[in-house]
């Protein structure tokens, strides 16, 4: 059990000698509830290949799963217990819980943050629902059927097709190029919570920096007639906004009074990272029948001309690829305070952002990025063969994650395509242009508040905010000419055109989003595509630190002399057999952090 008031205001924690990978922290620090229970840690777990198990069996005491996996870690990860690399499609899990006295006699919700790909629930021989998608989280209405004692089954099917969201995890058994081993099963926490009669199922926050005010899009559910935002800035009262509700959907308009005539609200950036507080009551009868804290900020992401501007000022982006892998617990962060810890080395190599790639991380990390003041792309995982199921399950699934993270003030792009990977043949074939560019008008109908990068790295469509570049090129030289605006419709800097057949450059923001992944030469470390399946690599490889260093102040001096409003350095950290991080696969440093800011802030200084 937890409190959620913990979460603001916490300290940097030391890295621990000993990792403990028991998840405890409440899961959802953007969006809490005073009373909850955890149902990560141990659980009984097995697979069925031969699909021959029903949820009945799993209901006998006596049924017995030959195996025990911790909760959420994945059986192919060596966190869980088992480290498995295996391919199985279909797993069971059994849970056996007492219903903490707190949340007895109230409304329950179950909660799991994600699980790989398709779960079926049941709580005490009750079917509670099914949910399908990798990704994001998913909760029931279980008050009907808990008790005081409990048996939770959940039923997960991750299939090895390509039609799926899947990201960086590979459909076949041995690892290649830049895809991994798959993650299958529940891989973020489960809880349970408490509300009243009626509650608040979602508040999306639109803030508007222009105008003062913010306005709130809440969902409500049960029995409700009033809704409360308290606002609250560093503990003192902004103010107390009451409505009535009568319907399910409600829109609502907060103006904030200006503090003084020079100082109007505090805007977020990296540089000041600014939160108001708020705490949502919902009211039934004249009673409070649920209460969610939460938080927002004041920023502005907007496109003038070429440039990106951060709250109507000009903003370049120093970002870093976090592909969000870790060697004991693959996808899953061992703690809420190693996504913590990541954020403040990139801030201290000199990034102010990053570009989280074909995943959705765990909620601590884009709190800690709202906390820390840290820039962050939020990027779709891919399918990769365009049929129309695919279509159906990635648009659906992309659409669940803006809403999940759109209170996050730190999100400030969408990219809901990568290298034309489940559009192979984008550059030419209008069939998938057209779904490209209907993802661009898709995210902007459900949030017009943010920029996107519709197919990010090349084959663009001029449905875009910015007209991105990956260049894995060994070194700067030549980059200032080569990329001229005159020439950037053309260019196949990947051997892949830049600009889709067709598609017009119409002098939008350019960034190079995707460069370097430099490793340093160690044991059998090979250049990409001289490796075998499974061979460590990076895109460049040099014998010593000081060269790789030499290498990538090469790269930014190429950089830094092109029109370009921002870059994405790869990577963060080694990734299985991708050995090109900054941090090693422990995320640990492998270069000193001051001499990778000194490079990155070249910029800055040449301005």
């Amino acid at each position: 059990m937890g409190e959620c008031d913990s979460l603001y205001g916490l300290q940097p924690p030391k890295r621990k000698k000993v990792m403990d990978f028991t998840r405890r922290e409440y899961p959802r620090p953007q969006f809490c509830r005073e009373v909850w229970q955890p149902l990560n840690g141990e659980w009984e777990f097995c697979f069925d290949d031969k699909e021959v198990l029903a949820e009945k069996d799993l209901f006998y005491p006596a049924f017995a799963l030959d195996k025990k996996i911790l909760v959420p870690y994945t059986y192919q990860s060596k966190a869980s217990g088992l480290g498995l690399n295996e391919m199985h499609e279909v797993m069971w899990y059994r849970r056996f819980f007492s219903l903490d006295e707190r949340l007895c006699g109230d409304h329950v919700l179950l909660h799991f943050n994600a699980v790989d790909y398709e779960a079926e629930v049941w709580l005490n021989g009750v079917f509670v629902g099914r949910h399908e998608g990798g990704y994001t989280h998913f909760s029931f209405d279980v008050t009907k059927c808990i008790k005081e004692e409990n048996i939770l089954v959940v039923r997960v099917v991750d299939r090895y097709e390509t039609v799926q969201p899947r990201g960086k995890q590979y459909w076949k058994q041995a690892p290649s190029r830049c895809w991994y081993t798959a993650s299958s099963g529940i891989w973020q926490s489960v809880w349970l919570e408490k509300t009243g009669c009626g509650r608040l199922e979602e508040a999306l926050i639109t803030s508007d920096i222009d105008k003062n005010c913010i306005a709130i899009e809440g969902t409500f559910f049960g029995e409700y007639d009033g809704f409360s935002a308290y606002v609250s800035y560093k503990g003192a009262c902004v103010g107390t906004y009451t409505f009535s509700v009568t319907e399910k959907d409600g829109r609502f308009l907060i103006q904030l009074a200006e503090e003084d005539s020079i100082d109007e609200v505090h805007f977020w950036s990296p540089n000041a990272p600014n939160l108001y507080d708020v705490t949502f009551e919902v009211t039934s009868k004249g009673k409070i029948v649920d209460r969610v804290k939460s938080y927002f900020a004041f920023r502005k992401i907007s496109v003038l001309g070429d440039q990106i501007l951060l709250n109507n000022i000009p903003l370049y982006q120093k970002l870093i690829l976090d592909q969000g892998y870790w060697a004991e617990s693959d996808l899953t962060p061992p703690s809420a305070e190693s996504l913590k810890e990541d954020i403040l080395a990139a801030k201290a190599m000199g990034f102010n952002g990053a570009r989280k790639h074909q995943k959705i991380e765990d909620a601590y990390f884009y709190y800690y990025a709202d906390v820390l003041g840290f820039l962050v792309w939020g990027e779709m995982p891919s399918a990769y063969c365009y049929r129309t199921r695919e279509v159906v399950k990635h648009s659906s699934q992309y659409l669940e994650m803006i809403r999940q993270l759109y209170n996050h003030p730190s999100v400030i792009v969408w990219v809901p395509l990568n290298e034309s990977w489940g559009v192979r043949k984008l550059l030419v074939d209008e069939k998938q242009k057209s779904y490209a560019r209907s993802m661009y008008y898709l995210t902007k109908s459900v949030d017009n508040t943010r920029l996107v990068s519709t197919n990010d790295g090349w084959e663009n469509v001029e449905e875009t905010d910015i007209v991105s570049i990956h260049d894995y090129a060994p070194d700067g030289k030549g980059w200032k000419e080569k990329y001229e605006e005159s020439n950037l419709p053309d260019l196949f800097p990947m051997h892949r055109r830049m600009m889709g057949i067709g598609e017009k450059f119409a002098g939008k923001p350019v960034m190079m989003t995707e460069y370097g992944g430099i490793a340093m030469r160690k044991q059998d470390v090979k250049q990409l595509h001289s490796e075998k399946d499974g061979d460590a690599w990076g895109y460049s490889v040099d014998d010593t630190a000081d060269q790789v260093l030499a290498r990538y102040k090469s790269l930014n001096e190429g950089l830094f002399a092109c029109p370009f409003a921002g870059f994405c350095y790869t990577q963060l950290t080694d990734v299985k057999q991708e050995v090109n991080g900054l941090l090693d696969e422990n995320h640990k440093a492998k270069f000193d952090f001051e001499s990778v800011a000194k490079i990155n802030d070249e910029w800055t200084y040449r301005k």
